[in-house]
């Protein structure tokens, strides 16, 4: 029995952990979560898991009501409530959904206390890489990432030698507007962009696989998780998000991983490693599935992606930089005060007016995060 602390327990990645859990109740318990501001969805979370003894909420005005309502529940609020998650010794696996930078300090805290964590997080090794990688280490943890793509790669490289490896291959479905011109993008709007073709997933994340920064943080992660430089990270356009990544090898083969676009298979590989579970997913039947084509991606009308691989290899402030900007811009452009082309535009400038040293400690890290954010918001109020 393996006992999970689960933080985004609403959102997308958090519900459908919550399925996998369940449909596995004899392999998995969770014992806490963290909710945001949505309070009836926690409440619907309570009566479907009755395993949970701690809870945190984003704000300390709900905490009365839900000791009233749950009184053999601790309750926290906050980001110090996350930390408090992560504290906890109870547990083994600490699963990491939230969005945004705020993951990053709980994810630290959970490596730090000796647990091991399943990442879907992008931002937590996008900003704080290589503090994570370093945690990992002195605390002889493992860390095993939810996004498809990088449990596909996992996959692929399960009983082959990673010295053998030429080349790893990410593929990505083009987002909501992946047969578009730059000049067609330019008038998109916040509706056309929420709309993904083949994956079900929150609004900034949404977002930002119609702009294909996803893809560019991923390329950060897997440069991260798996020690290659951006000359060996490719990616290729999939339209059918049935191959979730390739790697390729020395004799110029190719291992690809396919399934059903389904988040569940990835949680559950996770949760389970190195064993693959049911996770209440149908199999892919590749007779029906209909063509599959690959293509190079449009540098041109979707240039965040090469903003993002211009980090690479480049210090530890620009990835900060470009996380803090990207996360700004894409708020901004959820509330209609900018348009969707003027999110890449936003993260150049910032990319291009990052000269701070590269962060050495959390500490430094939340620093620039914090002045890269006031600064993009100061350039927003003028667009």
């Amino acid at each position: 029995m393996k006992n999970i602390v689960l933080l985004g327990a609403s959102g997308s990645i958090g519900t459908q952990t919550i399925d996998v859990v369940l449909h596995h109740s004899e392999k998995f318990r969770i014992i806490g979560l963290s909710v945001g501001h949505n309070i009836p969805k926690l409440k619907e979370i309570l009566s479907q898991v009755n395993t949970v003894r701690y809870v945190s909420v984003a704000d300390a005005q709900h905490l009365s009501e839900l000791e009233e309502l749950y009184p053999d529940i601790t309750f926290y609020s906050g980001d110090e409530g996350l930390v408090k998650l992560a504290k906890l010794t109870d547990y083994d696996i600490f699963v990491d959904a939230v969005v945004g930078f705020r993951g990053l300090l709980p994810c630290l805290e959970a490596i730090n206390n000796g647990k091991d964590i399943a990442l879907a997080n992008k931002e937590s090794l996008v900003a704080g890489g290589p503090l994570v990688k370093e945690a990992l280490k002195r605390n002889k943890v493992r860390l095993y990432p939810i996004d498809s793509e990088h449990s596909a790669i996992l996959q692929c490289l399960q009983g082959n030698d990673k010295k053998e490896v030429d080349k790893l291959i990410v593929t990505a479905s083009g987002g909501s507007f992946r047969d578009k011109s730059r000049e067609e993008l330019k008038d998109v709007t916040v509706e056309q962009a929420l709309k993904h073709p083949n994956w079900s997933m929150g609004a900034k994340i949404t977002i930002d696989s119609a702009s294909m920064m996803n893809k560019g943080l991923e390329i950060i992660e897997a440069h991260h998780l798996y020690g290659l430089p951006l000359e060996r990270i490719g990616v290729l356009v999939h339209p059918q998000s049935l191959v979730h990544s390739l790697v390729e090898f020395e004799d110029g083969s190719l291992m690809a991983q396919a399934g059903t676009p389904d988040m569940r298979m990835p949680i559950a590989y996770c949760l389970a490693w190195p064993l693959c579970l049911d996770a209440g997913v149908p199999p892919l039947d590749l007779a029906r599935s209909g063509a599959l084509t690959f293509e190079e991606p449009d540098l041109h009308s979707f240039p965040c992606l090469e903003l993002a691989c211009r980090t690479i290899g480049k210090g530890s402030a620009l990835p900060v930089a470009l996380n803090a900007a990207n996360e700004v811009a894409v708020e901004a452009f959820l509330s209609g005060r900018i348009g969707f082309m003027d999110i890449p535009d936003i993260i150049g400038r910032a990319l291009d007016e990052c000269s701070a040293p590269d962060p050495a400690s959390l500490e430094a890290i939340e620093t620039l995060d914090h002045e890269t954010r006031l600064r993009v918001g100061l350039w927003i109020e003028k667009v």
